[in-house]
């Protein structure tokens, strides 16, 4: 066995201090808007058909709710993932989102303000002694509007312990028969459907009731090809595509050497951008080769943390409908998705009340699992409704 320490002290001098801010480097276009919701398998005709969006309330494309982590360079985890914890790898553990109101649309220029927050050690039977670290992004668009606030939590652990304390367990992909996958098509269109049915009419807080349960949202089987998708609709993953931080020094953070690499170098980029592209070199690669997945701890490819929180901001705000907003979900990350398996979300109404501000909101109860039932995230959220 292996010596099972952890050592966090170097976080303590970054707390409370403000990070290289991310920065896109140019406007948004309706494009960026529509391989995002592609890649996140969300299809509301507010974010991609023109038709259909310019007949609603916003008058054209709008970006969802969930687009805000998309212009980030890090998938919200930079004010996460600072100071150095040798021989330590991340996963994502959560997310906390506030949002304020204004919508993110094309033209738009989004920049974020990021100041690591807090971090606790705690035991886990994933990887032994582990690192709960949390940061705050505030985003904020060309005008000086804060779209939303996001409180990001990261896991940071040994992957050596990881590897050593077993789970490595199913590293096999699941088969799917045919008629499986035809069911499946069946079942993924039944929540578009509950989307199309509302189109642009209103769900009124009136009439929802407690116990109330949302439309189940199924999609997969998730496979290398999808997290691939998924990982090119982030902005920061084109090549010079942001303007790429000077203050990230992957080997300096304790990563090991076969994973730190020279992701996002913005000197290495204009060199060579193969490697800095982490899809294939540096910490990002365990996503989408299996053989690195193994090297993480992971049994098989896996999937993102920003993108799990992506679906469940969208499948709420799919339920709302264009007249609604999530204003706060708080999300926690049980375990990824594996390539191989499906994703099945379902949420139930547990309160309704008006809020100190007037809003009339519905408090419901998330849960997301794989076909095997093992939960791979839960949420509590408050969604804000028209009333009558």
């Amino acid at each position: 066995m292996a010596d099972d320490t952890l050592d966090c002290s170097d976080i303590d001098s970054y707390l409370g201090k403000p990070i290289q801010p991310g920065r896109l480097k140019e406007p948004l276009a309706n494009n960026d808007i529509r391989r995002w919701v592609q890649a996140m398998h969300y299809p509301n005709r507010l974010h991609y058909e023109d038709e259909f969006a310019t007949e609603s309330r916003f008058g054209g494309i709008v970006a969802p709710q969930s687009f805000p982590v998309a212009t980030d360079d890090g998938h919200g985890t930079a004010p996460s993932c600072v100071g150095r914890i040798p021989q330590s790898h991340l996963i994502f553990g959560g997310d906390e989102w506030w949002f304020h109101g204004p919508r993110i649309y094309a033209g738009d220029l989004i920049h974020n303000e990021r100041i690591p927050f807090d971090y606790v050690v705690k035991q886990t039977k994933f990887a032994g002694p582990t690192c709960f670290q949390r940061g705050d992004n505030f985003y904020y668009n060309q005008k000086g509007d804060k779209i939303a606030t996001q409180r990001s939590t990261s896991i940071r652990y040994r992957a050596d312990l990881a590897r050593e304390m077993g789970s490595l367990n199913a590293s096999e992909d699941p088969e799917w028969t045919d008629a499986q996958l035809a069911e499946l098509e069946t079942r993924k269109f039944e929540y578009i459907k509950s989307m199309h049915d509302l189109g642009h009419g209103k769900r009124y807080w009136d009439d929802v009731k407690v116990g109330d349960k949302l439309p189940v949202r199924v999609f997969g089987p998730h496979s290398i090809a999808s997290l691939t998708t998924e990982w090119r609709a982030y902005l920061f993953t084109i090549w010079c595509g942001v303007h790429r931080r000077t203050d990230l020094d992957i080997a300096a953070l304790g990563f090991t050497a076969d994973m730190a690499g020279k992701e996002q170098d913005p000197e290495m980029e204009k060199e060579n951008p193969e490697l800095t592209d982490g899809a294939y070199i540096g910490p990002s690669r365990g996503h989408l080769f299996p053989r690195w997945a193994r090297y993480v701890g992971m049994p098989r490819a896996y999937g993102y943390g920003a993108s799990m929180g992506a679906w469940i901001l969208d499948y709420l705000a799919g339920w709302a409908g264009e007249w609604g907003m999530v204003v706060h979900s708080n999300c926690n990350y049980r375990g990824p998705a594996f390539t191989g398996d499906i994703t099945i979300s379902q949420a139930t109404v547990i309160d309704k009340l008006v809020d100190e501000q007037g809003r009339s909101i519905v408090q419901v109860d998330f849960t997301m699992t794989n076909q095997l039932g093992t939960t791979m995230a839960t949420a509590k959220a408050e969604v804000e409704l028209p009333k009558k």
